[in-house]
């Protein structure tokens, strides 16, 4: 999927272009969530910048850490719901009893597999979350394309984008062996970030045209006019 997908050769498109895409986009997994996927970007956005007003990158974070969700998008190959969206984990070491529908792991070769099954599997204490190998997702993706796209945002955003479906991480606090000194300081940030990613939505419709201004000066800030996607 890395190899496939990190070619990011499918189209160039802005961020704001791909945000309107993801309008045709639908989450299975997220069951809270009825309007177009644009207003629950801009409403987790928007409830950062009410809160923490002088952070306009972790606002940026706020609206661009799904978009990897176009992966669903038959133009971007039209992947199926369990390879983009979902809880994500690391590969090569034991599946922790937190992630979700733990028990299904034991359909899964690298369950009994020696070298995977372990503490640390095929890592090393502190190694850095960086050097571990996550399940395929739409996390992993935007962050491929936020990276390779030279973007500006600071590395707690990126570290946001990259994990922010790594519930046994920043729910239960598991893995945390593997995380490096510079992971534990990004780490309060996407905790700060997963309460509006998570309870940001509500049935207050966001006026995008209002809002829209601020958002394009905040892309263009940190992304060039045009990404390879």
């Amino acid at each position: 999927m890395r190899k496939e997908h990190g070619k990011l050769n499918k189209v160039e498109l802005s961020i704001w272009e791909c945000c309107e895409l993801l309008n045709d986009v639908v989450d299975e997994s997220d069951p809270d969530l009825d309007e177009p996927q644009i207003e629950h970007l801009l409403q987790t956005a928007e409830a950062i910048r009410k809160d923490y007003p002088d952070e306009d990158w972790l606002h940026l974070a706020g609206l661009v850490h799904d978009l990897g969700k176009v992966l669903l998008h038959p133009g971007f190959g039209g992947l199926p719901q369990w390879a983009v969206v979902g809880d994500t984990y690391p590969v090569g070491c034991a599946f922790d009893k937190t992630i979700v529908h733990h028990k299904y792991f034991e359909e899964n070769p690298d369950f009994y597999n020696s070298a995977y099954n372990t503490k640390h599997g095929v890592y090393s204490e502190g190694c850095g979350l960086n050097n571990v190998m996550m399940s395929w997702g739409h996390d992993d993706y935007m962050y491929l394309v936020a990276k390779e796209n030279n973007t500006t945002l600071p590395p707690a955003a990126l570290f946001i984008i990259r994990y922010h479906s790594f519930y046994a991480l920043h729910r239960s606090e598991a893995y945390k062996h593997l995380m490096s000194e510079e992971d534990v300081e990004n780490l309060k940030w996407l905790q700060i970030f997963n309460k509006y990613d998570l309870y940001s939505k509500s049935k207050v419709r966001i006026d995008v045209e209002k809002v829209k201004p601020y958002y394009l000066s905040l892309i263009e800030k940190y992304f060039p006019a045009k990404l390879r996607w």
